[in-house]
């Protein structure tokens, strides 16, 4: 171990794709290795495709199991693994990390950081965190969230003090200049250019409601007989989504092309890109929308309004509405000049707050205690 470097230690649930281990992946890429050496345990018992992108580029990553309850071996666990590797900084991803980060850090001069990186739909209070996280809070040095929403609901649901809690919003590298042939990536996903491509990054879970979005597909093509939704990604809802798409009469117009490595690469392909969530913090597939110049359709929820400027960067809807939804997607299509001017619009805002290095100048202040 190198005394010289600041040692930190992510605490999260796993490195699967997500927005929060996307989060911790630019972190580390874009670190200076000669100041700080980061590590990663993951307490959902899974490493996960990111987690093992990273260990091949010989970051060290532990995961351990966390048992049902309040589990008393994580935390003796998490506190043998700050003391054998010299662990100066604890960031803690989520709630559930940070609980068990923040008491195996009791009494140590091991920095502890909480990150919030989003919030589950519908949010609710818990009682007993009302008198509980008061006193973790006191033993805590940096609150975070990724955006104001996230921030004002951590305030109420976690009964945390609002001026306590700091915004640092999400941040990608630049996209731009990497897009790869558009017939190669057609070709990819045996798409033919006959077509009009619209579509987004996602998993595929009731939050992210995809349904909406397929619903408000199905009006739009009435509109638009040559559109075609893609959908990239994976999840447990894909049945659900596919048998909608079915009673629709637009199966084969709607493309589940499942997980896909290094998705962000088809968004040059889409025309408008389409956000349709009940709750979101700060979408890292909206950002790299942007960074591409590609203007979008994004309902208005959690920190979404936060990053879209309405009418001039996207349009903004409200959440589960399917017919404004669609009438977005339709004026966009109708109008190159108006998805040009959006999306110029949209890559000058993410280029001054939202590239990688904003957010990790952030998090490095944090660690080095600034």
């Amino acid at each position: 171990m190198d005394d010289s470097k600041i040692r930190v230690l992510h605490v999260t649930f796993n490195m699967n794709i997500g927005g929060t281990e996307q989060v911790i992946r630019q972190i580390i890429e874009n670190s200076d290795a000669e100041k700080f050496e980061h590590e990663i345990l993951c307490i959902d018992g899974e490493v996960g495709p990111l987690g093992l992108a990273l260990k091949k580029k010989g970051i060290h990553i532990e995961s351990t199991r966390r048992q049902a309850g309040t589990d008393f071996k994580l935390i003796r666990f998490i506190r043998c693994l700050v003391e054998s590797r010299g662990i100066e900084v604890l960031h803690c991803h989520q709630y559930t990390p940070y609980f068990y980060g923040v008491l195996a850090a009791t009494g140590k001069r091991t920095k502890v950081i909480f990150t919030e990186h989003g919030r589950f739909f519908p949010d609710r209070h818990h009682f007993k965190r009302r008198f509980i996280n008061p006193l973790l809070v006191m033993m805590t040095d940096h609150i975070t969230a990724i955006s104001k929403s996230t921030a004002d609901a951590v305030a109420k649901y976690e009964y945390m003090r609002r001026d306590r809690i700091d915004v640092i919003y999400n941040g990608i590298c630049d996209l731009q200049g990497k897009a790869l042939d558009r017939s190669a990536l057609l070709n990819e996903l045996n798409l033919t250019e006959q077509y009009r491509y619209i579509g987004t990054i996602s998993r595929l879970e009731p939050i992210k409601n995809q349904a909406m979005m397929i619903k408000a597909f199905h009006r739009s093509k009435q509109e638009v007989p040559e559109l075609k939704l893609v959908l990239i990604g994976d999840g447990a809802i894909r049945p659900e989504l596919m048998a909608l798409a079915r009673s629709l009469n637009v199966e084969q117009d709607v493309i589940f092309t499942g997980f896909i490595d290094n998705p962000q690469r088809f968004l040059s392909l889409f025309e408008v890109f389409l956000l349709s969530s009940f709750s979101e913090g700060t979408s890292m597939t909206l950002l790299e929308a942007m960074s591409l110049s590609r203007p979008s359709v994004v309902t208005r929820v959690g920190g979404s309004p936060e990053i879209v400027i309405n009418h001039e960067t996207g349009i903004l809807v409200p959440s589960d509405d399917v017919m404004l939804f669609s009438e977005a997607i339709t004026t966009l299509l109708s109008d190159a000049k108006l998805r040009t001017s959006y999306g110029k619009a949209g890559r000058q805002r993410f280029l001054k707050e939202f590239a990688a290095e904003h957010m990790i100048k952030c998090y490095h202040a944090l660690y080095k205690g600034k």
